[in-house]
């Protein structure tokens, strides 16, 4: 037991320091998104149904409407290329870092944090400024030959893409290599010596094993896709906007808070549903097969 020693140099026991347990341990936490999370999502939520006038009206004239629509369909069609691309380049470079030696490993790392932490706003300039018509790409493919003009990739949906998946790779590329890194690689050597091939032991072990990262990683990045605006509103313009761009422009140009808060209605419900089918399918298995 701790003691102390007070001026008269009577030497006592420290009281005992109760620590909260149960509810009172995350009530702070619950307090803080409660007041700063919840109850405003509730309010914007609530004057979807209730401004201008009582009634699910908003969200009817966002169904009904082909421009709508058409926003809703270019946000999930470029947020499922972007989760796409992103997996298809991501999974071969998490799979380099987690086999590469220590010292390129970490090299390779610092670029992909200040690829993070660069500016936003500087890093969808940059792409502005290479993927104009007169541009270092268009006057590269040029040069080589491949194409005979410039090729259109801002202002449209195409810029969106490839600007987003180069902003989004980290999002993937780190957790694939923290579960392939956790993978036996004498499993690998198991199913070498039992017959398999390269082909074989890619797709029937690494990848099944390596399915919560690639998972965990694609939700993400689709979720942020949807609600990302600086990039789609920069690199695509308004002919292509998309979903965030519109709530934006409900709530700060037409002030019109009721469609705003529609509009994040569906967004909200869409990305918690994505979240709900993951923790389904994929919630108990454990990464890495150990």
């Amino acid at each position: 037991m701790s003691t102390y020693s007070d001026a008269s140099g009577i030497i006592a026991p420290l009281p005992k320091v109760r620590r909260a347990t149960g509810f009172g341990a995350v009530a702070p936490a619950l307090a803080f998104v409660g007041i700063f999370f919840i109850v405003p999502v509730a309010i914007l939520l609530l004057r979807s149904v209730l401004e201008p006038v009582p009634g699910l009206g908003n969200y009817a004239q966002l169904i009904g409407s082909a421009t709508y629509l058409k926003i809703f369909a270019n946000t999930f069609i470029v947020s499922g290329l972007v989760t796409v691309i992103s997996l298809l380049i991501g999974f071969p470079v998490a799979w380099a870092l987690a086999i590469m030696p220590g010292r390129l490993t970490s090299v390779i790392f610092a670029i992909l944090l200040l690829s993070m932490w660069t500016n936003l706003l500087a890093r969808t300039y940059a792409w502005m400024v290479l993927l104009q018509r007169t541009g270092l790409i268009n006057k590269m493919l040029m040069g080589m030959g491949l194409i005979d003009k410039p090729l259109a990739l801002v202002n449209n949906l195409t810029g969106v893409t490839i600007g987003m998946t180069y902003i989004m790779l980290p999002f993937i590329i780190l957790p694939l290599y923290g579960v392939i890194k956790k993978i036996d690689p004498s499993i690998l050597q198991a199913a070498a010596l039992c017959g398999a091939n390269r082909w074989q032991c890619l797709t029937r072990v690494l990848l099944p094993l390596a399915t919560p990262g690639m998972a965990a990683g694609a939700l993400m990045v689709f979720v942020m896709s949807l609600g990302y605006f600086v990039t789609p509103s920069l690199l695509g313009g308004t002919a292509n906007m998309m979903l965030a761009e519109l709530i934006a422009q409900f709530v700060q140009s037409l002030v019109n808070w009721g469609m705003g808060g529609a509009a994040a209605l569906v967004l909200l419900v869409v990305t918690l549903s994505l979240y709900a089918v993951q923790l389904r399918f994929l919630g108990n298995q454990n990464p890495g097969g150990r």
